[in-house]
């Protein structure tokens, strides 16, 4: 597979190119919007600027949106379906997993969860039967929409729950959570459904148990780390599973690169030393180019022909834009020759045709 290429990531102009979500039907653009924002991720947001984020990013021709109740305690799903009411031909994906109940302790919108929100109601994880067709339900309601297209099972595995994964597995698997699924799928109520995570193990072991449409895979194969060709992709195009790309800037450091003094981000936490380096040295290969690190970081990962879309956070009407400009940037081919020369991208990862 050395040197392979695949169709353009993108485009220079005219609307945002649409690829397909396994077997459900489903189209989705290449470039999607992530909700975490508007649940007031890291910092607060009103629902005017969450309103007018949104609309912008359909306004650049994104149709498909993914949010879900752990963003601000259910306030991002709220936010998502005051706009979409409005809206036809979007793809909205929502996750099943946490159920929300009242908490009257909350009061204010100081930080829980990564969120500032101040939506009254606490999680617990529920991955059962009856759990998955509540959370569907529930997440129905709060988005005042009678459907949503796709379901994710939100964080499960070893990296979210650590000793607890194994107990949350039953849940979903002996417990009856993929089979509720599997009953909305053939009912009808919704297209498709997958998991939605940060690890390739957890992907692999659910794709032994159940047939998924998609994943969304967050963090895992970006410009930094191609780890899932060696086993995730490949089961994946063996299996019609579609791949969405969530977390391509690894939170953050292949967004802002490494020369603007800032606070360097990397998979939730502090960049470690070996990780600037590797990007500090991407960064100069892109810069030798006139590309924009972000850029490349879409474009690489839309160049896998098992990923249907990638969802970078888009936290304002200006990302929004922003967001669209890279992805239109034109990449000379030559960049990445001179990434895989340097080791700093695998020999086997396919990579985008020219645009010119």
């Amino acid at each position: 597979m050395s040197g392979m290429q695949v169709a353009t990531a993108g485009q220079e102009s005219g609307p945002i190119a649409r690829r397909p979500i396994g077997r459900t039907g489903l189209s989705v653009t290449e470039l999607g919007f992530g909700g975490a924002s508007l649940g007031n991720l890291y910092r607060a947001m009103s629902d005017a600027d969450a309103q007018a984020t949104l609309q912008a990013a359909l306004d650049t021709g994104i149709r498909h949106v993914d949010t879900a109740p752990h963003y601000g305690r259910g306030l991002s799903e709220r936010r998502v379906g005051d706009v979409l009411r409005q809206v036809d031909g979007v793809v909205l994906s929502t996750k099943v997993g946490r159920l929300l109940a009242p908490d009257a302790t909350v009061v204010d919108d100081r930080m829980r969860d990564g969120f500032r929100s101040a939506m009254p109601f606490a999680a617990r994880y529920d991955y059962s039967h009856d759990g998955i067709l509540r959370s569907h339900a529930d997440s129905l309601q709060r988005l005042g929409l009678a459907r949503v297209d796709l379901l994710y099972v939100h964080d499960i595995g070893g990296y979210a729950h650590g000793d607890a994964s194994e107990a949350y597995w039953r849940q979903l698997t002996t417990g009856g959570g993929f089979r509720a699924l599997e009953r909305l799928r053939d009912e009808g109520a919704i297209a498709g459904f997958g998991i939605g995570v940060n690890e390739v193990a957890a992907c692999l072991d659910a794709m032994r148990e159940t047939r998924l449409d998609v994943i969304l895979l967050a963090g895992r194969y970006t410009l930094l780390e191609q780890a899932p060709l060696d086993d995730l992709m490949p089961a994946c195009a063996a299996s019609g599973t579609s791949i969405v790309i969530g977390g391509p800037y690894n939170s953050g450091i292949l967004a802002t690169g490494t020369r603007g003094g800032g606070p360097l981000h990397f998979d939730y936490g502090e960049a470690p030393r070996d990780v600037v380096h590797r990007v500090a040295a991407i960064e100069a290969v892109c810069g030798r180019h006139g590309v924009p690190l972000a850029a490349a970081a879409l474009a690489f990962v839309l160049a896998h022909p098992q990923v249907a879309s990638v969802i970078p956070g888009i936290d304002s009407a200006a990302r929004a834009a922003e967001t669209l400009a890279l992805y239109r940037h034109a990449i000379p081919p030559a960049l990445w020759g001179d990434l895989r020369e340097a080791g700093l991208i695998r020999v086997d990862a396919p990579v985008p045709e020219t645009r010119s």
